[in-house]
């Protein structure tokens, strides 16, 4: 639950001198540093929603944000993102808005509305772009708009705007990257004119600037606006240096108050959201364009600790931070860093499971360590009127998120975990290349159980006995590795994907991986490291072909990952392509990345028996072209089975008894659902 918003001291920060300091902006100060940047709920689409968007927002304020930036709503129709997405187009719509402006001003906090055209990123046939030319995510093809209709669109611009000063809004941001409308005139790759609006670098940012000149006439001086700019497209045919450095120019120029950083198109094939990205890793392209402006530049992408804010700022490479998915997880953030409570922090492990997968399919957005994420209003955990003494059995992400929640509320709890760490699933992911901030979750829960004053029992598994003498007892004992039965499974090459990763147990060169869910592509990625790396920066651009040579358009070169220590075999008995199940933010980059290490993928095997040749394979229901992989290790993937055994002795006890997590459900991992319903059963206790 958030708390009421701090105030910090007008003498430096002890330490975080940069990032608690007012900015002043000549008309209204920011109270720190901190932005918390736009992003699409689900919730700005239906009027009925507002109440629940509005407490969302609130909650943020209150946790000590400066300047909270709404998800897009669109100056009209045509650049609505699908038929009725958000947009501001009418006095009725602000009229509503004012719920929302009212809340996070109660709350302590400002607010800027995001104005968003989707252009040829518009999931509808009325779509509108700088030239007719598709976009590889979206099958509807967008109209070259004449002249007249850019126009009237810049006038929409500027309506848009004037009404969110109307609804009580501090200000507006223009969404001028991540390959919507306005960056798609900016960019040679979709901007294909030859009159005013084309051409030449000056023609193409031509809307980019009269809109930004139309909104500042529309709105007057004692507002602010914001410019989200692309400054690395990431997709061939992109921006130039130059041409966003001579941008950034003519916007300060026309009146923009702050430039915030944006990184990457939708349909470009370089990560710059997933938890593989290094911490800020986009930082540098930044910090070049805060060099020729003289208003206020924001970095943005992969920041997520205190730590690591203050040190951009503190180098002088912006002067502000935006966050988006690190206010999902813990809205206190501010808060707890002007407190040095940062080891309190729930910090963002850019999963996107809960958050821009949810986006991406048109569902509401939460998050997944942090369930009251949008349903603050729903999800409610109030302190308990009657204090009950409850057991939690099992230290995984549900039951972890059970005892903290419960403790929080007032009632005594007790937490068992057969294991000598807590973690669970975690435990195992934080392991996997890429997926090391898995293991800030940990660290938070960890400091969670002391202040809650959770009693906790490690190498300790649980007995019903002992269970016998609790209100409430709580199974989240999670899963453990399914054992296929394939002749010769119990051979000495067999291994789980517990035993290789956690276990650490040794793997030879050749390696087959039974399994091509989730999990099995994860070990595919373990495997095709020699040790679990670093994120390095420097390896992590190589990998993914970016190049920042100011003369490159769009930043991107030939990728050049480093050879896999082992040849590996991902092997799936569906003869469906490998990954279909993965999230749609973050499977495409595990594929590519495995792909990149050269993994040979196989679907549509049987698995025929195991012996000391290797693995003895045939494909499809025919079982044609039998052969034998001669593999030093085979790493068992093929799902997980529910760790229920204390549930018949505790009903048969009488024992009031609730099951979570994967000893609920043992399907494919879902730490989504692990954690929420740890949370909601926390809040109905």
């Amino acid at each position: 639950m958030a708390q009421p918003a701090t105030e910090h001291p007008a003498s430096p920060h002890p330490t975080y001198p940069h990032l608690m300091q007012p900015l002043d902006l000549g008309f209204t100060t920011l109270k720190n540093r901190v932005i918390m940047g736009s992003m699409h709920t689900g919730l700005e689409d239906r009027a009925k929603h507002i109440p629940r968007l509005a407490e969302y927002f609130a909650e943020r304020a209150r946790g000590g944000v400066a300047l909270i930036v709404t998800g897009g709503y669109s100056p009209n129709l045509q650049g609505s993102l699908y038929p009725l997405a958000g947009k501001l187009t009418t006095k009725k719509e602000a009229k509503q808005h004012r719920q929302i402006t009212e809340a996070v001003h109660e709350a302590g906090g400002k607010i800027a509305l995001q104005i968003l055209h989707g252009g040829r990123y518009s999931y509808h046939p009325l779509s509108g772009s700088a030239s007719r030319i598709k976009a590889p995510i979206n099958p509807f093809t967008p109209i070259a708009l004449p002249s007249i209709a850019i126009k009237k669109t810049i006038r929409d611009y500027a309506r848009c705007a004037k009404l969110a000063k109307q609804a009580g809004y501090d200000g507006v941001e223009i969404m001028g990257g991540e390959g919507y409308f306005i960056n798609q005139f900016l960019a040679k790759r979709t901007n294909k004119r030859t009159d005013q609006w084309g051409g030449s670098p000056e023609n193409r940012r031509r809307i980019a600037v009269e809109i930004s000149q139309a909104i500042r006439e529309a709105v007057g001086t004692d507002f602010i606006v914001i410019f989200r700019l692309s400054m690395a497209d990431l997709v061939e045919d992109g921006q130039t240096f130059d041409e966003i450095i001579a941008l950034a120019k003519d916007l300060e120029s026309s009146g923009i108050n702050i430039i915030n950083t944006d990184i990457g198109w939708h349909e470009a094939r370089v990560p710059t959201i997933v938890t593989s990205v290094p911490r800020g890793a986009f930082v540098e392209v930044t910090a070049k364009i805060e060099k020729y402006v003289g208003i206020p530049v924001c970095a943005s992408n992969r920041i997520n600790m205190p730590e690591m804010a203050e040190e951009i700022l503190a180098n002088g490479d912006a002067q502000l931070i935006s966050m988006a998915r690190p206010m999902l997880a813990d809205p206190d953030w501010v808060n707890k860093a002007a407190e040095q409570r940062e080891d309190e922090i729930n910090t963002c492990i850019a999963c996107n499971q809960a958050c821009l997968d949810h986006a991406f399919v048109n569902k509401k957005v939460s998050c997944l360590l942090n369930p009251r994420a949008g349903r603050e209003t729903e999800l409610v955990l109030l302190p308990t009127k009657r204090a009950k003494k409850i057991a939690v059995v099992g230290a995984g992400p549900a039951g972890l998120s059970a005892a903290v929640n419960l403790a929080d509320r007032g009632h005594d709890v007790e937490l068992f975990e057969a294991d000598a760490e807590i973690g669970g699933q975690f435990a195992i992911a934080k392991e996997i290349p890429g997926k090391e901030e898995f293991s800030e979750t940990i660290r938070y829960y960890k400091r969670q159980l002391e202040i809650k004053k959770v009693q906790v029992h490690l190498n300790h598994r649980a007995t019903a006995a002992e269970l016998s003498g609790f209100d409430e007892v709580i199974l989240a004992t999670g899963v453990t590795p399914r054992v296929p039965g394939i002749p010769g499974v119990d051979h000495p090459k067999v291994i789980t994907y517990a035993e290789a990763v956690k276990a650490q147990k040794p793997v030879g060169k050749k390696v087959a991986v039974i399994g091509a869910g989730g999990i099995g592509v994860d070990v595919s990625e373990f495997l095709t490291h020699d040790t679990r790396p670093a994120l390095d920066l420097a390896e992590w651009k190589e990998e993914w072909g970016v190049d920042y040579t100011e003369d490159n358009p769009g930043y991107v070169t030939k990728r050049k990952p480093s050879p896999s220590p082992r040849d590996v075999f991902l092997l799936q008995r569906k003869d469906t392509r490998i990954g279909k199940g993965l999230g749609k933010t973050t499977g495409w980059v595990h594929l590519a990345a495995i792909k990149g290490k050269k993994v040979n993928q196989l679907t549509g095997v049987n698995y025929e028996r195991i012996d000391d040749e290797g693995l003895h394979i045939s494909f499809g229901e025919e079982r044609k072209d039998k052969k034998v992989l001669d593999v030093d290790t085979i790493v068992l993937c093929a799902g997980q089975e529910s760790v229920r055994e204390l549930e018949a002795e505790l009903k048969a006890a009488g024992t009031s008894l609730h099951i979570i997590g994967g000893a609920d459900v043992a399907a494919e991992i879902d730490a989504k659902r692990a954690i929420r319903q740890g949370t909601e059963l926390a809040a109905q206790l």
